[in-house]
């Protein structure tokens, strides 16, 4: 049995100024926004004992692999799948008592290049494409039937300004790879939750986009069960407003909602963009890179504030959301500290590189166990 988590010293005072506060206040993510929703983190193939685990298991009720069903992962030669990780996966959550959401079955980026060729190296042809991934999403959909709870179907479909993304699969198959991915992965696990996922859709041009898309779906008989809201997002973007909005919109669209890769950048944006566009990188410099020796206190303040606010928001929107996930345990482990610029040190979670708690986790906690139950 794992030892339990050993919280600092400074963590502890903070738990039990909460406590005598609200003698019965959660101590917990999972048990303070248990009446609202799931509180979910993205995990690695590391994460399943020692004290990643104990920390997972102490203060969240769900999991998402953050690259182990990649297709990438599972399926990089035709014919051949790898199943050693994901399977860990499945065992972890399930003996713990954990959902598992699933992540990702299409997506243009971590797809090997040989799904879109033939054998002469030229562009597969409709059918074959439909095929490849009829079977992909068959094999590993239906491998965890009935363990793991939903998938994110599709991911990043969409161009910032809401129309479809020329990726190989709509080159080769149109937007119709879409609705066959969702009708696929219905015929693979019934009862599963079916979700389109994207980032920047808070945005109200992609917005649009995405609920022309899913209403589409809808429209056609698609089986598709949830939008989710990456939210990548940093201390001054997306507004309350804005996020409150989007969230409206797609719950207007009978679906559920969930926030799915939740993380706060703190450090300067590279570019003009928010979200998650991996083709899109830059060198590392010393004016993007300004907290490498620490987080100052009122900047700490500041994301301890950020998360408040954003927990707040989809407490207003209890009544549509329906999982809340952070992508990531910890700091250290973020995807942030090599994306868009490599070798930064960033600060996005509610775990320090030490796995103990910020500022930020303790107002997101208190945020949910003051809530009106």
């Amino acid at each position: 049995m794992h030892k339990l988590l050993i919280l600092s010293m400074s963590a502890s005072l903070a738990l039990n100024a909460i406590a005598s506060a609200a003698p019965n206040a959660p101590a917990t993510l999972k048990d303070a926004y248990a009446p609202f929703f799931t509180v979910g983190v993205a995990v690695k193939e590391t994460h399943f004992e020692g004290r990643e685990a104990d920390l997972i298991l102490s203060q969240f009720n769900s999991i998402t692999p953050e690259n182990l069903l990649k297709w990438e992962k599972v399926h990089p030669v035709e014919n051949e799948f790898f199943w050693e990780h994901a399977d860990a996966l499945v065992e972890f959550g399930t003996r713990n008592g954990l959902e598992i959401f699933g992540h990702t079955l299409i997506w243009h980026n971590q797809t090997p290049e040989w799904v879109f060729k033939d054998a002469e190296g030229n562009d597969a042809s409709p059918e074959l494409l439909l095929e490849r991934m009829r079977n992909h999403i068959h094999t590993v959909v239906g491998r965890y039937k009935g363990r793991i709870h939903g998938w994110d179907v599709v991911n990043e479909a969409l161009n910032e300004d809401g129309s479809m993304r020329e990726s190989a699969f709509y080159r080769i198959l149109g937007e119709d790879y879409i609705a066959k991915a969702f009708i696929f992965a219905r015929e693979a696990d019934p009862d599963a939750q079916l979700i389109y996922n994207d980032f920047n859709i808070e945005n109200p041009a992609k917005r649009a986009g995405t609920v022309r898309l899913v209403k589409k779906l809808l429209d056609q008989g698609i089986p598709i069960d949830g939008v989710g809201i990456q939210e990548h997002v940093r201390l001054d973007w997306p507004s309350r407003e804005l996020l409150s909005e989007a969230i409206q919109d797609y719950a207007a669209l009978g679906v559920k909602v969930m926030i799915t890769e939740l993380d706060v950048d703190v450090l300067p944006s590279a570019f003009d963009n928010q979200g998650a566009e991996l083709s899109m990188t830059v060198e590392l410099r010393d004016e993007l890179n300004p907290y490498a020796n620490g987080l100052p206190d009122e900047v700490q303040q500041a994301l301890a504030d950020r998360y408040a606010e954003l927990f707040s928001v989809y407490l207003d929107h209890a009544d549509s959301i329906v999982r809340v996930t952070l992508w990531g345990l910890h700091d250290g482990g973020s995807w942030l500290n090599y994306w868009p610029v490599r070798g930064r040190t960033t600060y996005p979670l509610l775990y320090d590189r030490n796995m103990d708690p910020k500022p930020a986790f303790f107002r997101v906690l208190e945020t949910g166990a003051s809530h009106p139950r």
